[in-house]
């Protein structure tokens, strides 16, 4: 399956995505089955808060049980047009509203240690991004230059957890994704280099576009065999797989779960390729105007635009 979270009328509803369609969820439940049914009840909630109340199999036997009424979702927008947004124009939400944090994993790809003329780590180097950045598919990535003028993008992975996870081995790790979504892990550059911890510079507000949807394990297969790719203005930037990680999902998962608990809802940013503003030569920043895409093979597009304040 792939989810999304859609504003309409002001509201977050929980989006069912097609190849050309979104559709409103608890909208269509409501069309079929009546307010009260149970299966409407989880479909009202948002994708976060389906993974912390453990919905996740009501969630599937809701969506199934609307896809076989309707005759698949590609019907829907024949039968209820009005339930249906155009996928390239949907108003969407980041998909997880409220996760308890955001783990950034540094220096996770081989070519990324290269560009910068570093070792690769000998264990995932972590760092914490504050919910709080967190910024839509659509949304205006923004800035003073009161605090900085080295903004620079990064295209990853973000991985979804589904189930409270401690001591989790890497063999059993995908038994506690959820799903998988694109993520662009906005970075102040001057500010990173000039402090001893990331934090400030990864956490500025809007620091944190996540999207377009959320895409489920089962439907994903293998994460660690997935291109990777961020465009500036058209122009491509970084150009990977996700294979050349140095520690895949799985190892991640492992090391932070036994580190602390990972909860339902939370998301792993697993690291970005080379390609980097700030390692080119000459450096190539984001500038005010420009705008960015994060592209994951089976997942689609996550593009926001830029503003210097």
């Amino acid at each position: 399956m792939k989810l999304a979270m859609l504003l309409v009328d002001n509201q977050a509803q929980l989006g069912w995505v097609g190849d050309r369609w979104i559709v409103n969820l608890p909208a269509l439940a409501d069309r079929l089955w009546g307010r009260e049914d149970e299966r409407r009840l989880i479909l009202g909630l948002g994708l976060d808060m389906i993974l912390k109340a453990d919905g996740v199999g009501a969630l599937r036997e809701a969506v199934y049980a609307l896809d076989k009424a309707v005759g698949g979702l590609d019907y829907v927008h024949v039968r209820y047009p009005d339930l249906v947004f155009d996928r390239d124009a949907a108003p969407l939400l980041h998909p997880i509203i409220a996760p308890s944090k955001i783990i950034g994993i540094g220096l996770n790809y081989r070519d990324h240690c290269e560009e910068q003329h570093v070792e690769p780590p000998e264990r995932p180097t972590v760092f914490a991004k504050f919910p709080s950045a967190l910024l839509p598919p659509g949304g205006v990535i923004q800035w003073s230059r009161e605090i900085t003028r080295q903004v620079d993008y990064e295209a990853e992975l973000a991985v979804i957890i589904g189930r409270v996870a401690r001591n989790v081995k890497a063999a059993e790790a995908y038994y506690y994704v959820f799903g998988y979504t694109a993520a662009n892990d906005v970075s102040a550059r001057d500010l990173q280099f000039a402090e001893k911890q990331w934090v400030r510079s990864k956490s500025l507000d809007t620091f944190a576009p996540l999207g377009p949807w959320v895409v489920t394990q089962d439907e994903i297969g293998d994460p660690m065999n997935l291109g990777i790719r961020s465009l500036v203005n058209g122009e491509v930037r970084q150009d990977s797989r996700t294979e050349n990680m140095i520690f895949g999902v799985p190892e991640l998962i492992e090391f932070l779960s036994h580190s602390f608990t990972l909860l339902p809802g939370d998301i792993i940013l697993t690291g970005t390729p080379a390609g980097v503003g700030i390692f080119r030569d000459p450096p190539l920043l984001l500038q005010d105007g420009d705008t960015v895409t994060v592209e994951i093979e089976k997942i689609g597009r996550l593009t926001n635009t830029c503003r210097e304040r």
